[in-house]
């Protein structure tokens, strides 16, 4: 039995490692990673700075990540205290652990000294493996029940399924750098319009236009991708109603990122509604890399040749 106090902690740890991951994404879009300038964690030499609006935004990225950070190890503590039998659990909570530590280096490093947009682009990757290893524990705490994992199938997963996952998985983690390396180039507005780039099926392919472009063939070939994934599970998951219901979600997930992709090019030029849209459009791919991530797993685990009913 998963207790109270167990699952209310995990489910901090997702909120607030959720709200990380935005604030994150908002002090990237606002320009406000200067905002207490080379100090870290003070913010221009003060525990409490002088307000203006990107040190606030900036201190209140940090201050949110250090309050999400202690909710963390209290999880991992927890955890281990009385769920270190679970290896899915310690497995989570580590995780969630370790890339919240790492974003926060990174972090720090690119305000302490100067950060490629490379390297910066990282930073929101580790931020949404954090995110991802808190969702997978509240996915795994809202399974456990009476101690015993719940949906399992009563046949084995067709390997197919589990290829085709680990491959779209992978693809997924692609096509989000690319993502956040546009947001760290400033280079949004490389393709004006949607569907089409500035006009054209095939734009010319330099600079900004070039890495949007890139950026929106990875979304149609992983739509194209998760869209298999779903046939495949309709076609021989007839046994396995999670994976049918875990391809059917990333599915919709990818389909309202593609939409989303396209309201966030259409509010380019509004700010306000641009940094509504942006927020958006991170918190769908953050939900659906998850998901993704939780489908591979149990895929992995009930697939032919490992799983035993």
């Amino acid at each position: 039995m998963i207790s109270k106090r167990y699952r209310a902690l995990a489910l901090a740890a997702c909120i607030g490692m959720l709200l990380v991951l935005l604030a994150g994404a908002l002090v990237t879009n606002t320009e406000s990673g200067r905002g207490c300038g080379d100090d870290w964690p003070l913010c221009h030499g003060k525990f409490i700075p002088a307000y203006t609006i990107e040190s606030m935004i900036e201190y209140s990225h940090r201050l949110v990540t250090g309050i999400v950070g202690l909710i963390v190890l209290a999880v991992f503590i927890l955890t281990i205290k009385d769920y270190r039998q679970h290896k899915e659990a310690v497995l989570y909570s580590a995780g969630t652990g370790f890339f919240t530590i790492l974003q926060a280096l990174l972090g720090a490093a690119a305000v302490m000294w100067p950060t490629s947009p490379p390297v910066m682009a990282l930073h929101f990757g580790f931020s949404i493996m954090a995110f991802t290893c808190t969702l997978l524990l509240v996915i795994w705490v809202r399974r456990m029940r009476n101690g015993v994992e719940a949906d399992r199938p009563s046949k084995a997963v067709h390997p197919q399924i589990f290829s085709l996952t680990v491959a779209a998985l992978v693809f997924t983690y692609v096509v989000i750098y690319l993502g956040a390396f546009i947001r760290h180039t400033d280079s949004s507005g490389g393709c004006l319009g949607w569907p089409l780039c500035n006009g054209e099926i095939v734009p010319v392919l330099e600079g900004a236009t070039e890495i949007v472009f890139y950026h929106r063939i990875g979304a149609v070939i992983l739509t194209v991708l998760l869209g298999l994934i779903w046939a495949k599970a309709v076609r021989y998951a007839q046994e396995q109603p999670a994976i049918r219901r875990g391809a059917r979600l990333v599915f919709v997930l990818v389909v309202c990122q593609v939409f989303s992709g396209a309201i966030l090019t259409a509010t380019l030029t509004n700010e306000d509604w641009f940094l509504f849209t942006s927020l958006i459009h991170n918190t769908i791919i953050s939900v659906l890399f998850a998901f993704m991530c939780d489908l591979a797993i149990r895929s992995w685990k009930w697939r032919e040749g490992r799983y035993r009913p």
